[in-house]
């Protein structure tokens, strides 16, 4: 069973406590902390334990999302957008959608426990480095859904990453990466467009995409090439933790990558 139906089903054994917990528990209607409460430590699944990171992965994508989303000041249609298309490459049932929803109306609230939902999904994580790349790119593109990234989401994105345990180059690189998506994916600035359609990665896209200068070697660009595939390859990022739902924005990933590398390939003759 899936951790949405055992969460729906009400088995709570694999579902987190703290602040992810009551963060979810207030928009779904449940005691989580008593679910857990009322179970023995022989009947608990493991720290750690895929459906427990799945739920927290969701839980923290959209209620992040919503801070980042408010952190210029305003809530843009564009963000609005941004967030149901998330939604709707994930296809979520209706009870999903309305809960994501809500989530990304908490992460809005000038109560929102960003730090406390960031140090328990870290842990939560176990230094899953993959999956909190993933989370980031996600994130990311909320930021550039208006079309640019302002100062205050920067900063907030920024410290997002200092709390995940991110250095600052690594969120350059993502965010280099990020932008270049958005020029050649059929994104307007991040969130898809109704009826665009992806014209290929330029040469100087491609490049940033796979994340190599243009005087890298052949061998430089067909390494870094490899090693963003197995980084995003979706049955890999479920297995350490991303909801089934996302697979799909995995698999857009490595779809892209593999057009900037053949736009490299193209360029180079080999």
């Amino acid at each position: 069973m899936s951790w949405w139906g055992k969460l729906a089903g009400g088995a709570f054994g694999f579902m987190v406590g703290g602040p992810i917990g009551a963060l979810l528990g207030a928009v779904l209607g449940h005691n989580l902390d008593k679910g857990l409460k009322g179970l023995s430590d022989e009947e608990r699944l493991p720290p750690g334990d895929q459906e427990r990171v799945q739920t927290a992965f969701f839980t923290t994508t959209f209620s992040v999302m919503g801070a980042i989303a408010k952190a210029d000041g305003r809530v843009s249609r564009d963000e609005i957008a941004l967030a149901n298309s998330v939604m709707a490459e994930m296809d979520l049932n209706e009870e999903m959608r309305r809960t994501a929803i809500n989530l990304f109306n908490q992460g809005k609230s000038a109560d929102f426990p960003l730090d406390e939902v960031l140090n328990q999904f870290r842990r939560e994580c176990h230094r899953r480095n993959t999956l909190i790349q993933m989370f980031i790119e996600i994130q990311l593109q909320a930021a550039y859904a208006d079309g640019s990234l302002h100062k205050a989401e920067e900063q907030l994105l920024l410290h997002i990453c200092k709390q995940l345990g991110i250095p600052e180059f690594a969120f350059r690189r993502l965010e280099k990466m990020i932008r270049a998506e958005a020029g050649f994916s059929g994104r307007g600035g991040g969130g898809r467009q109704a009826g665009a359609k992806p014209s290929g990665p330029t040469l100087e896209d491609a490049y940033a995409i796979l994340n190599v200068s243009s005087d890298a070697s052949n061998a430089e660009v067909k390494q870094a090439y490899r090693r963003l595939l197995s980084q995003h390859h979706p049955d890999k990022l479920v297995s350490k933790g991303l909801p089934e739902e996302m697979m799909k924005m995995a698999a857009q990933k490595t779809h892209e990558i593999r057009q900037a590398y053949e736009r490299v390939k193209e360029a180079r003759g080999i």
